[in-house]
């Protein structure tokens, strides 16, 4: 990301404003190294502040405004804000991040049509993009990342991305060579096991057993019941979605918003199970959601019912 006299980071993920941040602050200084950053709170601005920040200085550094908490800006930066765009300051970049929601919408329309840089900082919710993620890092770094090494660092880290960041990083640091699934497992072995996902497979796979056991160790070392509930409800969605759907999996994959090796995946699950015990997973997944959610007294024994009953299902019992 290149500074420019306005540029916009929206989305709420702020691992990425943040690294889009830093890559900006970076470069000013680079070309500027007696910039001055000067941080801004949206929501606690008072009338004047940009204008008084952005004036010159009499030493003439050049600088750098992060204006943060646009989400909730006051109407004072709003007013400012617009005004500012009409004739920004030279030698000076102001970097606006919004989290989202409706607050400001005339601003960033502004923004925009002023052709401002957008960095979109949006959550990955798919696997397929965290999958692409990593692999973005490694390729960054110059580093080999097997493909399984890549979806067992996904599995293993789960939602978090400054996690996941964090995980590449210490793997290129700590291990040398291509980082195959092997070594994944050996720094996140007991992560990797004890994942929501993992238990989701094994029960997708019909083994009950080996579910229950990964369930119970997950819960001991303190996962919510909710997040395994998901991760169950996430697995069977997908063995429904392709269940009767015919083509080639890099097709459905496009068609479905998943990568080509979740429809494989699901598509072998799906083998395992018939229309009545895909009904009946279904079933039992929308109790458990509404009892980890606080319809029911025990979550715990809810999540356990639901994967011995998907396990049983998988297996044909």
């Amino acid at each position: 990301m290149e500074p420019a006299p306005v540029v916009l980071l929206t989305g709420p993920e702020e691992y990425l404003a943040g690294r889009a941040m830093e890559s900006i602050r970076r470069q000013s200084r680079s070309a500027a190294p007696d910039t001055e950053v000067v941080r801004i709170d949206a929501a606690a601005y008072t009338a004047g502040e940009l204008t008084l920040i952005a004036s010159p200085s009499l030493f003439g550094e050049a600088k750098l405004i992060e204006a943060a908490n646009l989400a909730h800006m006051s109407e004072d930066f709003l007013v400012d804000t617009l005004a500012y765009l009409r004739d920004p300051a030279p030698d000076t970049v102001l970097v606006l991040h919004h989290s989202g929601g409706n607050r400001g919408k005339k601003l960033l329309d502004a923004v925009k049509a002023a052709k401002a840089p957008v960095v979109d900082c949006q959550p990955f919710k798919k696997d397929s993009d965290k999958i692409d993620f990593v692999t973005q890092e490694f390729r960054s770094a110059k580093r080999r990342i097997d493909s399984g090494a890549v979806r067992a660092l996904v599995s293993a880290i789960g939602s978090s991305l400054s996690e996941l960041a964090a995980a590449c990083q210490q793997l290129m640091n700590d291990a040398g060579g291509a980082i195959t699934e092997e070594v994944v497992e050996k720094y996140y072995g007991g992560r990797v096991e004890a994942t929501a996902f993992k238990v989701a497979d094994a029960a997708l796979a019909g083994r009950a057993g080996a579910a229950l056991s990964m369930l119970r160790h997950a819960l001991a070392t303190g996962v919510d019941p909710v997040p395994l509930v998901a991760a169950l409800a996430m697995k069977v969605r997908a063995v429904a979605r392709v269940a009767d759907l015919r083509g080639s999996s890099a097709s459905l994959a496009k068609d479905l918003g998943m990568a080509p090796w979740q429809v494989d995946q699901a598509r072998r699950d799906a083998q395992r199970f018939s229309s009545e015990s895909l009904i009946k997973a279904v079933q039992v997944l929308a109790e458990a959601d509404a009892q980890v959610k606080g319809a029911g007294r025990d979550p715990v024994y809810a999540v356990e019912r639901a994967v011995t009953v998907i396990a049983l299902a998988a297996s044909g019992r």
